[in-house]
């Protein structure tokens, strides 16, 4: 079983790097589900370009089973190490950036009882929503969605503890204390809210995952297409029509946010949509297609992937 004690300590996954027998680049991804479900639907629990030394933190590992498992229940999964490689780029050929070559490890089979994570409720925020405690050390964080017409306080579940501002709006909590406003710019939308009930202070910032480009209804301009976030799966998802060109993810309609997210160029074929590159020097993400996209977005503590699928 998993332990919240133990949520900064580090776990090291070493696998065998894949020899295909010619050059390329690999990505490698640690793959979970339900034993005997043969990897129909999958959570990645972590991804790299090398199996060498695969390492994450307990408490990471927890909030990534926590996509796919029960809290405090023990559960048999599968585990299995999956190898992508890409000869080159840019040709749209097997084994280049949009279509990788697929390797697959054995299947090891585990007992795993993953920790239900400590939690504040969102009160009067319109949707039932919460941020969580992953070390259950009085520190929360989460992405909610809010409204400006929908001031909310934080509540404790299992003190039954009220949490508010103090009054004046500095990000300082209080006991009891008046609803938290919703800040007006850039108004509705998703917002990363951290708060801390020992230091009694909190946050309130945007975080609006944007799809951006020639291929998107607004191409370069703002503001983006607005992704929406899933707390059950982590990921962030948008259904939109594209036209025919390419697409980019950025944060909050703007390049300098520290979120740039687009594929490699033949001097990089590492980097592919199972792999996104996050610097200015990323490629445009191309659509090949005009129709009906589904698009998932996932942005682990230092890894980010998509997927593109084609509704019509």
């Amino acid at each position: 079983a998993l332990q919240r004690s133990m949520g900064n300590d580090t776990l090291t996954f070493t696998g065998t790097a894949v020899d295909p027998g010619f050059d390329a680049s690999a990505n490698y991804f640690l793959e979970a589900c339900a034993s005997g479900t043969d990897f129909a639907d999958p959570v990645t629990l972590m991804s790299g370009i090398s199996p060498d030394a695969m390492k994450i933190t307990v408490g990471d590992l927890n909030t990534q089973l926590l996509k796919k498992f029960p809290a405090d229940k023990t559960t048999s999964i599968d585990l299995r190490l999956r190898a992508n490689l890409v000869v080159d780029a840019g040709t749209g050929a097997l084994g280049t950036t949009s279509k990788p070559l697929s390797y697959s490890s054995d299947i090891k089979t585990v007992d795993a009882t993953p920790y239900g994570l400590p939690r504040l409720d969102l009160i009067n925020s319109g949707i039932d929503q919460k941020i969580e405690s992953a070390l259950g050390d009085g520190s929360y964080t989460g992405y909610v969605k809010l409204d400006v017409a929908n001031p909310f306080t934080l509540n404790n579940p299992d003190t039954n503890t009220s949490y508010g501002d103090n009054g004046n709006g500095s990000g300082t909590l209080k006991v009891d204390g008046s609803a938290i406003a919703v800040p007006s710019d850039p108004g509705n939308g998703w917002y990363k809210v951290s708060a801390d009930i020992n230091a009694l202070t909190y946050s309130v910032d945007p975080y609006m995952i944007g799809l951006v480009g020639d291929a998107t209804p607004n191409g370069w301009s703002a503001p983006d297409s607005k992704m929406d976030y899933n707390a059950q799966t982590g990921l962030w998802q948008i259904t939109l029509d594209l036209k025919v060109g390419s697409v980019k993810f950025r944060l909050n309609d703007d390049w300098g946010n520290g979120i740039n997210l687009g594929i490699g160029d033949a001097s990089h074929p590492e980097y592919t949509i199972d792999n996104l590159w996050n610097d200015g020097s990323s490629q445009n993400i191309p659509i090949d297609a005009a129709g009906n996209y589904t698009i998932t977005l996932s942005i682990g503590s230092s890894t980010y992937s998509c997927t593109i699928t084609k509704n019509n």
